[in-house]
């Protein structure tokens, strides 16, 4: 069973476009140190040169929203924070409208053999042991969490305490949606169980 996310308070009744651009203000100046991965500003992309967190390949996409990564030489199950895509064919909870479709694009932005910086918030790891990271290729400087979330792939999921890039998320699911991108043109919503 998936938290529920924690709605931005004060959100109802703003346009997409307005969320976007709050979200993507407030983070702008948000920052944070701890155990070797470095917060940085909110951008669909960041200077490859400008990158700063622990250097890692991919080596698998598991789903939507979780890659296996090689990290400092060992391999770790890596949860994208900040998003959520809905569950996809093989896993262990019931298949979800776009599942399939999310983990495709996922793996379209993060083939095998791809170098990425990842950065942490609050808490390094979840209660399953996943490392949790902001994931930003290397050579281009794109975004990874953002782009699924903002081409309606994912629903924003905060879970304080790492909320460092909160807006950003609530603002790109919230113009996904009503653009009608990805998962809610073809769902509706997220969290649709197929039967």
């Amino acid at each position: 069973m998936k938290p529920p996310a924690a709605a931005p308070s004060g959100a109802t009744g703003w346009t997409a476009a307005g969320l976007l651009a709050c979200g993507l203000l407030a983070a702008a100046g948000c920052s944070s140190s701890s155990s070797g991965f470095i917060g940085q500003t909110v951008s669909p992309t960041e200077p490859a040169a400008g990158l700063v967190g622990a250097s890692a390949i991919v080596t698998e996409v598991v789903d939507g929203d979780t890659v296996i990564a090689e990290v400092a030489d060992r391999t770790e199950r890596v949860r994208l924070i900040g998003i959520d895509t809905p569950e996809a064919t093989g896993g262990f909870l019931p298949v979800e409208c776009f599942g399939d479709e999310a983990t495709a694009f996922t793996k379209s932005l993060l083939p095998p053999g791809t170098e990425v910086r990842l950065t942490r918030d609050a808490e390094a790891r979840d209660r399953y042991d996943r490392l949790l990271a902001y994931i930003h290729r290397a050579d281009d400087g794109l975004f990874v969490n953002l782009e699924i979330a903002a081409n309606g792939y994912a629903e924003a999921l905060i879970i304080n305490p790492n909320t460092i890039h909160a807006g950003a998320f609530y603002a790109a699911a919230a113009a996904a949606r009503e653009q009608g991108l990805g998962l809610w043109d073809a769902c509706g919503s997220a969290d649709v169980v197929l039967e």
